[in-house]
């Protein structure tokens, strides 16, 4: 990761099967898988779950990817110092 401003910005990326950015408004609905069972395991929770954490602490998740070439997602959350 990296600090961004005010912001701390981390990066990660897969080389998975990726996914159609046509889709890419229902990634982090719950329930909503994007592949078949067939093409990997998971039920829908995972990146629902990172987004409201990334919310809870005055961030934001987002994701890019084209199908085939794996995905980046970039966590965005604020560097707040101890107090």
């Amino acid at each position: 990761g990296t600090l961004d401003g005010d912001g701390l910005r981390l990066e990660v990326r897969d080389h998975g099967i990726g996914y159609d950015p046509r889709y890419a408004d229902k990634l982090f609905q719950p329930f909503q898988r994007l592949h078949g069972v067939d093409e990997g395991a998971g039920n829908g929770l995972g990146l629902a779950i990172a987004q409201r954490i990334a919310a809870r602490h005055g961030g934001r998740i987002s994701a890019r990817s084209e199908p085939g070439a794996g995905a980046t997602f970039t966590i965005e959350l604020p560097a707040g110092g101890a107090d």
